[in-house]
């Protein structure tokens, strides 16, 4: 027995000993894989792994290591947030007993080894927030016990079915922020397990599968920002009974919300923001009562908000901002008392502010701007101490800022501007120490700003501009604010003046304005201590005193704008100091007394000045040699000066220069021959000088000049190169010593729009090349000695509106082919040796004698003496003409008068296809098939209506689609709109401009048939509820009409002037590529700083300041108009709205938000301020406003030119993709 019993003891020994062996081998196993993952990574010597994880102690105690009990295994590893850098090893598959791998928030790179895919055991994977990219591996399918899979912030590009179909037990599955592309995966519908599906911040495409509704244990749904299309199952609750929260914004849905979303009785959570969804709020998502996120904004909804919005007691955030609704705001909103969010801006909203809302004690923030709120602000809002952001501005509000205000003691955030606000600021205001921006521009608000503002030690932002009643001086204290950025107080009546003790100055004020105000004394050194200063705006005030050379100590300065004060530089000396700010592009101190010698130091100014402005200064001297340094000037302006002496050579080193203002002052001597290397230059105007000698023979070569002005001076030839600038717009040499002929060559301006050349010693005749200036509206030849007649030739030059040829040797008649010109307004022939019958129709109808006297021979008119009947011979002659001619006038009268009545019966006699390229006409269009393809121009087809007519979408016979352009010619203007588009669209060829097809002409209709664009207008898409375009889409639309700009302006041989830029002449086709249409108003002026002169105005909103009563057009006036529609674009404001009255433009409304808050102006269907990209898209957007800005600058020489723009705006859409 004894031995039976230690027999089988020396067995069970045994088999513990294999037993022990085995696991000993096993969970070396583990160690191994586990040394194997140490190996592949980076650690450094102070990581915990480095020491932790090493042979000379157990796995099981390894850091974030998990064995267990039973098996001793390997069963969970977590490493996650551990900063660790490498690849997973083929050896981690080895772990048989992993349950659970979590190696989230590290940098492990590379493909995930196939080797996992033995861990059939595990039920949890984390590998989030790491850099694994390509698809999800297909063997992710063999984990069958898996719950949760999270791949959070990787580059995955895919969910391949086969990974996913067979993992039934999953509960959780995260793939956010990746790349997966393609339509939603269908597969994700059979994992009946479901719980969690978040697939936020993709590019999936396409509708969102049926089958996801019908996953019975899905509680989250969370699909934000990607690109999904389609709408929501009317029935959405049936399938979703366990539904708690559905968040699917930033994606493309349409249709209307379901109403049914009341039966998902478990919903905590409906965020559908920036969709495309329209139709109303549906009043049965009040019964949601556990609902505690409403997210409905940046859609297209309308209507009314529930009345009984107030039954969602548990809500915390409601946000409907960026609709299109009205009515006003409920008053059961006092129930919802869990509410920290509620956002309303940006509707139509009318009304008061309910004093209920004092109820809503946990309310954070509040935003109700750009609404039509009414009313005054209710003293019951300042009950609700928990409140840090406010914005009410862009409403009507009136009244006073009530004291109360001051009870707002966490309040961050206060904008009130572009409201009706009066009274004054009340002091309580500055109470709230919390403060960080606050804005109450563009009100009534009058009084003086309170000394106690000084308390405000967190305040970053204020804006009290464009309130002109606001008076008293500014408070030493507010300088004392250390965490000051930006400080706007422009345009008020603010008074006294600057501090000067340098601690005033010790801030971080990157940008101060207060210009248009009547600020006094000096401008203090001290202002040197804001040494972050990049934009400093004085101008339009009472400084007076030296300019501080200490400014040059603001070496981050871009800007210096002390224009039009009394300020003084002994020997100019702020010039030489400020050569220390080299990141200086733009510095304006015209109209002060400065009264010095321009000093040679000029020439250290900072490498990238751009703009330099010195006009009506009282400098004196001469320009000095190193201004030649100005590598980068783009413009320079030093008129209405005492300089003297002649223009440096060194002026020729600038290469950048466009713009040269030398006029009014005493240059003398010849101009320097090495001007003609500027191959940039656009604009000069050295008028009234002592310029003397010839003007130099090389000037034909600087092709790119479009107006030049050097009247006033004593020149004395002009060289026959100048006739050969095709491109030249405006040429003024009147007043000057010039003498010999006009040549034959005169007529190769092409483009030219004004020559004046009066007050010189021009002798010879006219030529008759004259006629060929198609596009010239201004021509003044007086007070020379020119002889011969008037050309019949300018009979042609159907622009034309002024002609001045008075005080001449001018001889014979007055061409009767002047009787149509049928835009002259101005014409004076007076004093010379004309003789003959005055012609008396067209325009010679409006002329006074004034324009004819001195000549003494002329008869005839409505002013003059009768013309003497001839005598003779010539009496025969005209008897017999009677005799023969008066019979064969009948007869072709007669004859004439039956084919009009047959033609105005029949109507299809064959009509005249205007002079088109052959490359764009097709066969010949008669009216008849013009009618056929409108359906004899039914209101169905009509597409719109323009300022000269209609436009039809016509099909015809060959199945061919138009937009045909019907112009109505009872309307003025209408033949010249219809001359002038065949003009422009005749050789015009680019991608973005609107293609002629053919015309159609006859006595009594005029047609165009042109592209048609299927996609409409830009104007329906950016203000239509039933459209939305997304950031990238309005860049591009904005870069094809920069495009298509820059072409006419710089990209043609002559210049067009387009005269009526506007989102409805901005045309989208099948792709929505942006097309500019509608030349009906167009110039043909050529490029730079030209004017011309228009009856028709332009559309109001859009046309530039000098176009004026007048209608001065120029290639600025577009940019301008650009300028506008950028801010309509990427603002979705008409610069027409109703909110821009009396002294509030778009641009003003615009340069107060730039840059310190331009979320409150830019479209918020653009984004929301809680999402991931909002800092991105707010600075790509900010760019674009501050472009728009510099494109509608009140002078048309202070704005950019559209070479310019268009490589800035395209910049702007490449670092926008960068980021």
């Amino acid at each position: 027995m004894e031995k039976a019993n230690s027999f089988i003891l020396s067995v069970v020994l045994q088999l513990l000993y294999l037993l022990v062996a085995c696991i000993a081998t096993n969970i070396s196993t583990d160690q191994s894989a586990l040394l194997a993952l140490k190996s592949r990574v980076t650690l450094n010597s102070s990581h915990p792994l480095t020491q932790n994880w090493s042979s000379q102690s157990s796995v099981c105690d390894w850091i974030g290591v998990t064995c267990g009990s039973r098996h001793h295994r390997v069963r969970a590893l977590n490493i996650s947030n551990m900063d660790i850098v490498g690849t997973i090893p083929p050896q981690l598959g080895n772990l048989s007993f992993l349950v659970s791998l979590d190696m989230s928030k590290n940098n492990f790179l590379g493909d995930i080894p196939q080797d996992l895919s033995r861990l059939r055991r595990l039920k949890v994977i984390d590998l989030g927030y790491n850099n694994f990219s390509g698809e999800i591996p297909m063997w992710f399918g063999f984990f069958s016990e898996l719950q949760i899979l999270i791949l959070d912030n990787n580059g995955f590009t895919a969910i391949p079915p086969a990974s996913i179909s067979n993992l039934s037990k999953l509960e959780t599955l995260s793939v956010s922020n990746n790349h997966l592309q393609g339509s939603f995966p269908k597969d994700i519908g059979n994992l009946q397990s479901l719980k969690e599906l978040v697939l936020v911040s993709n590019q999936l495409t396409g509708s969102i599968p049926y089958s996801i509704f019908n996953i019975s244990s899905l509680e989250t749904l969370a699909l934000t920002y990607n690109q999904l299309s389609g709408s929501l199952p009317a029935d959405i609750c049936r399938g979703l009974q366990k539904i708690k929260s559905i968040s699917i914004i930033s994606n493309q849905l349409s249709g209307h919300i379901p109403a049914s979303l009341s039966n998902c009785t478990q919903l905590y959570d409906l965020s559908l923001s920036y969709n495309n969804f329209n139709g109303i709020i549906p009043p049965e998502i009040v019964n949601l009562e556990r609902l505690e996120f409403l997210n409905l904004g940046g859609n297209h909804l309308q209507g009314i908000i529930p009345a009984k919005i107030g039954n969602l007691r548990n809500l915390q955030q409601l946000q409907l901002e960026n609709n299109g609704i009205v009515g006003s705001i409920p008053r059961s909103i006092r129930n919802m008392t869990s509410l920290w969010i509620l956002n309303f801006n940006t509707n139509n909203l009318t009304g008061v502010i309910p004093e209920e809302i004092g109820n809503l004690h946990k309310l954070e923030t509040l935003y109700l701007q750009f609404n039509k709120l009414s009313g005054s602000i209710p003293e019951e809002l300042f009950n609700i101490s928990t409140l840090t952001r406010v914005s009410l501005s862009t409403n009507n509000i009136g009244g006073v800022i009530p004291r109360e205000i001051g009870s707002l003691h966490k309040l961050e955030t206060l904008y009130l501007q572009f409201n009706k606000l009066s009274g004054s600021i009340p002091e309580e205001l500055f109470n709230i120490s919390t403060l960080t921006r606050v804005s109450l521009s563009r009100n009534n608000i009058g009084g003086v700003i309170p000394r106690k503002i000084g308390s405000l030690h967190k305040l970053e932002t204020l804006d009290l501009a464009e309130n002109y009643k606001l008076s008293g001086s500014i408070p030493e204290e507010l300088f004392n604010i250390s965490t000051l950025r930006v400080m706007s107080l422009a345009f008020n009546n603010l008074s006294g003046s600057l501090p000067s003790a340098s601690s005033y100055w010790e801030t971080n004020l990157n940008f101060l304005h207060l210009g248009n105000n009547s600020i006094d004394g000096v401008i203090p050194s001290s202002i040197s201590n804001s040494s972050n200063l990049k934009g400093l705006i004085l101008n339009n005030n009472k400084f007076n005193g030296p300019i501080p050379n200490s400014l040059g100590d603001l070496r981050q300065l871009e800007r210096l704008m002390l224009f039009e004060n009394n300020l003084s530089s002994p020997h100019l000396s702020i010039l030489t100091s400020l050569a220390n700010c080299r990141s200086l592009k733009e510095i304006v101190i015209s109209d002060n007394p400065l009264n010095g010698v321009l000093p040679d130091s000029i020439g250290n100014l900072s490498g990238s000045l751009e703009l330099f402005f010195l006009d009506e200064t009282e400098i004196r001297g001469q320009i000095p040699l190193g201004i030649g340094n100005l590598s980068n000037l783009n413009t320079f302006s030093i008129s209405g000066n005492d300089l003297t002496g002649s223009m440096p050579r060194t002026f020729c080193d600038l290469h950048n220069l466009q713009v040269l203002y030398l006029d009014q002052n005493r240059l003398s001597r010849p101009l320097p021959e090495c001007l003609c290397k500027l191959s940039g230059l656009g604009l000069v105007r050295l008028s009234y000088n002592q310029i003397s000698g010839p003007i130099p023979y090389c000037i034909g070569n600087v092709t790119s000049l479009r107006n030049i002005y050097l009247n006033s001076n004593r020149l004395t030839n002009i060289p026959m190169s100048l006739w050969s600038l095709k491109d030249l717009v405006e040429l003024d040499l009147s007043n000057n010593s010039l003498v010999g002929s006009l040549p034959p060559k005169f007529g190769n301006l092409d483009a030219i729009t004004l020559v004046d050349l009066s007050r010189n010693h021009l002798s010879g005749s006219i030529p008759t090349t004259v006629g060929d200036l198609l596009k010239l509206i201004y021509l003044s030849l007086a007070f020379n000695e020119l002889q011969g007649s008037i050309p019949e030739s300018l009979g042609k030059m159907i622009s034309l509106e002024s002609v001045i040829l008075s005080n001449n040797i001018l001889s014979g008649m007055i061409p009767k082919s002047l009787e149509a010109l049928r835009y002259l307004k101005d014409f004076n022939v007076s004093f010379n040796r004309l003789e003959g019958e005055i012609p008396t129709k067209g325009p010679f109808l409006n002329f006074t004698s004034q324009s004819f006297m001195g000549n003494e021979e002329l008869c005839g008119g409505f002013l003059f003496r009768p013309c003497k009947a001839r005598s003779g011979h010539h009496s025969r002659r005209s008897r017999f003409l009677l005799i023969v001619l008066v019979p064969l006038v009948v007869s072709l009268i007669g004859l004439g008068s039956i084919v009009v009545f047959m033609f105005r019966r029949r109507r299809n006699v064959p009509t005249q296809v205007e002079s088109l390229p052959a490359t764009t006409i097709l066969a010949r269009i008669s009216y008849i098939e013009i009618e056929r393809a409108t359906q004899g121009f039914d209101q169905c087809n009509l597409l719109g209506h323009g300022g000269f007519g209609s436009v039809y979408k016509g099909i015809f016979a060959n199945e061919m689609v138009s937009a045909i352009k019907v112009f109505n010619l009872q309307i003025e203007g209408a033949f010249k709109s219809f001359d002038t588009e065949c003009e422009v669209l005749r050789n015009l060829r680019h991608r973005n401009l609107t293609k002629v097809i053919s015309s159609c002409t006859n006595m009594d209709f005029k047609a165009l048939l042109l592209e048609y664009m299927p996609n409409g207008s830009l104007e329906q898409w950016l203000h239509s509820d039933d459209y939305y375009l997304n950031m990238i889409q309005r860049l591009e639309i904005m870069i094809d009409v920069a495009s298509a700009l820059e072409y006419l302006h710089h990209g043609y041989a002559t210049v067009v002037v387009h005269g009526d830029l506007k989102p409805s002449n901005v045309l989208l086709d099948e792709r929505l590529v942006g097309h500019v249409s509608d030349f009906g108003l167009t110039k043909l002026l050529g490029e730079g700083e030209s004017i011309a002169h228009t009856n028709t105005l332009a559309t109001m909103g859009y046309i530039a300041p000098e176009y004026g009563s007048v209608g001065l057009v120029s290639r600025r006036c577009d940019v301008y108009s650009y300028g506008i529609m950028l801010m309509e674009t990427f603002t979705r404001k008409k610069p027409y709205d109703e909110m821009f009255q009396e002294n509030l433009s778009m641009r003003s409304w615009v340069c107060n938000s730039i840059p310190a808050t331009p979320e409150d102006i830019i479209d918020a269907t653009l984004f929301e301020p809680e999402e991931i990209d909002f800092k991105k898209k707010l600075h790509c957007v900010s760019s674009i406003l501050e472009l728009a800005l510099n494109c509608t600058a009140e002078s048309p020489n202070e704005r950019l030119i559209m070479k310019d723009v268009l490589p800035n705006i395209k910049k702007i859409k490449l670092e926008f993709l960068r980021k």
